[in-house]
């Protein structure tokens, strides 16, 4: 009887072994502030990785770089020095802030200027960029003084090289530099061959693979509301990356007038239409940051024909009388439908 006793407490035993192994391991979350907010990882752990403080710290030193390549806020930064610039000639810089700035030229063509990396005039007269808020709102003499000093041609990117022609130009790489970001670390991550991962900065996303039960991720598309607690859509995505962009976080109140963060750089002035928050698909993330900003420059009917243009998958919600209206591009459409 004791030796039969034995045999099953070694069974069960071996059945409690065979059910922890089986078990999927537990998703790891870290967590972390860059760019003026905050980023957010959860993933899939593997024996490839190192621990969760060392790759912590892996990530904190990459974001840091980016910070020190593309910040306006940063007086030594590479995109700051190329800023400063007051003569014609070439500076060398980092291949990523090459990058980030061919993209930008790129991004400008494909959105008929609705992007433009030259913004950066209008962002701190308008008070959102390195600049304080303006005590008062910006004449038209001041804004087309601003406007003097953008200008997508002067700019020129040869390999890591780039110049500009008019030394006052001044670049603001803010439109998609978090996506890059966002980009930089999913990289970092893909050489621990992760089953699965996803990484936030700010509200940009990249996703890989699937969660540790083999489900994939779900993101939920927040309502464009101030409190931001209403959910609008949530979508199942793998292997893709989000971006969001909309005029209800960041703005300021004058005169009982809202100017949002956002501004065209057509006119010179903030963003003022009913649209109210642009959600782009793409493979990088910085590419579905940029467009997500233009289209939010662009407005619903002008960003529609952007996505049927570009093949992009895009959901638009615009601000009605009584509510919200959901436009959705024939490339996003499966998605609402799984």
């Amino acid at each position: 009887m004791q030796k039969i006793l034995v045999k099953w407490l070694a069974v069960i035993g071996l059945a409690f072994f065979i059910s922890a192994c089986s078990k999927p391991p537990e998703i790891i979350s870290l967590s972390g502030n860059t760019m003026g907010t905050t980023y957010h990882i959860k993933l899939v752990p593997n024996d490839e990785m190192p621990d969760a403080q060392s790759l912590q710290t892996e990530i904190d030193l990459a974001l840091e770089k980016v910070n020190d390549q593309m910040s306006t806020y940063r007086p030594e930064s590479e995109l700051s020095q190329f800023n400063q610039m007051i003569h014609n000639e070439n500076m060398e810089v980092s291949t990523d802030t090459a990058k980030v700035i061919a993209e930008g030229l790129t991004l400008y063509k494909k959105t008929d200027g609705a992007l433009d990396i030259t913004l950066g005039p209008l962002v701190n007269l308008w008070g959102f960029g390195p600049d304080k808020r303006p005590t008062q709102i910006p004449s038209q003499q001041e804004i087309d003084l601003a406007m003097e000093r953008m200008g997508i041609e002067e700019i020129a990117v040869d390999g890591n090289k780039i110049s500009k022609q008019n030394p006052d130009i001044y670049v603001d790489l803010s439109s998609i530099a978090k996506g890059f970001g966002v980009d930089k670390i999913a990289a970092l991550l893909d050489k621990y061959n992760l089953t699965g991962y996803l990484v936030e900065i700010g509200g940009e996303v990249s996703l890989h693979g699937t969660k540790a039960d083999g489900s994939l991720w779900r993101i939920a598309i927040e309502q464009p509301d101030d409190d931001g607690t209403e959910i609008q859509q949530i979508i199942s995505l793998k292997n893709m990356a989000m971006a969001t962009s909309g005029d209800y976080r960041n703005y300021y109140e004058e005169d009982g007038k809202r100017f949002s963060h956002l501004i065209d750089p057509r006119t010179g002035y903030p963003i003022n239409h009913r649209l109210a928050s642009v959600t782009v698909l793409h493979e990088e993330c910085m590419i579905a940051d940029g467009y997500a900003t233009a289209m939010m420059v662009l407005g619903t009917q002008a960003s529609l024909e952007l996505a049927k243009r570009e093949h992009l998958a895009i959901m638009l919600i615009e601000k009605q009388d009584d509510g919200f209206k959901v436009f959705y591009s024939e490339a996003f459409k499966p998605l609402v439908t799984q």
